[in-house]
């Protein structure tokens, strides 16, 4: 698609719904979503940053119902707007360091150097290690999974690698077996690989996980049919060699 086209495409969105959502992925940071057009009629544009624990499709419907609640009645309190299964979420005011960064095609669209935002953040029962604070000026101190923003990637890896992670990972529960099967397949879990609920699996680029804990640099050297595994609480890692079905320590 063009840029012409893609222009195009934006105002036929925001012509017909109010706005064009945005989504943003494919590097080693997390995912995120915002809007351009929500300004056209309340002054700023929504993002939803990081968020894992919400597939694509239920960020676009949580977008979809803040703009619309907000063109009901405008209000950037830090009420909770309440979306039935999907959780209650609030808004918070989005530091200029953050805009600048995320939400790059809003400020092309207009042709502006800051175009205002409210981030979108989810409740505590809903929230993952990826979800940012957009009020504070960006730092890789107090944000470190969002460090690739402004860092360059060294790993021996493609930075735009994916990985399969559960959802204690993306809670904050420190991962305890790392292992690559393939060029391209990829598990770093919580929990021993037995006991992992597919329903709570997530697909989240590998910088997520090195930002949260630095200590997994040691998996972006992994052969394929390699893997490490540690104590979650001595946390000292172990090589491991892959079988079809478990991994075995190496001697």
């Amino acid at each position: 698609m063009t840029k012409a086209e893609a222009l195009e495409k934006i105002r036929l969105n925001i012509a017909t719904f109010g706005h064009h959502v945005y989504l943003v992925t494919g590097g080693p940071d997390p995912r995120f979503v915002y809007t351009i057009g929500v300004s056209e009629a309340l002054g700023v544009e929504l993002i939803f940053a990081g968020g894992t624990f919400f597939s694509g499709k239920q960020v676009h419907e949580i977008i979809d119902r803040m703009a619309s609640v907000l063109r009901e009645t405008p209000s950037r309190s830090q009420a909770d707007h309440s979306f039935g299964e999907l959780g209650a979420f609030t808004l918070r005011e989005v530091h200029p360091t953050w805009s600048s960064k995320l939400i790059l095609g809003a400020i092309d669209y207009y042709k502006a150097p800051v175009v205002p935002a409210l981030q979108i953040v989810p409740d505590e029962a809903h929230r993952t290690i990826d979800v940012p604070d957009l009020s504070q000026a960006r730092s890789e101190t107090t944000e470190p999974i969002w460090q690739w923003l402004d860092k360059a990637w060294d790993f021996p890896i493609p930075e735009n690698t994916i990985v399969m992670t559960d959802m204690g990972a993306l809670r904050g529960a420190p991962i305890t077996e790392a292992n690559r099967w393939e060029d391209d397949a990829w598990e770093l879990f919580s929990v021993s690989s037995k006991e992992i609920e597919k329903e709570k699996c997530r697909a989240v680029p590998l910088g997520t996980l090195l930002g949260a804990d630095p200590s997994l640099e040691l998996a972006t050297e992994l052969d394929v049919g390699e893997g490490i595994w540690r104590d979650p609480v001595e946390l000292e890692w172990r090589i491991t060699r892959l079988s079809n079905d478990k991994p075995s320590e190496d001697a």
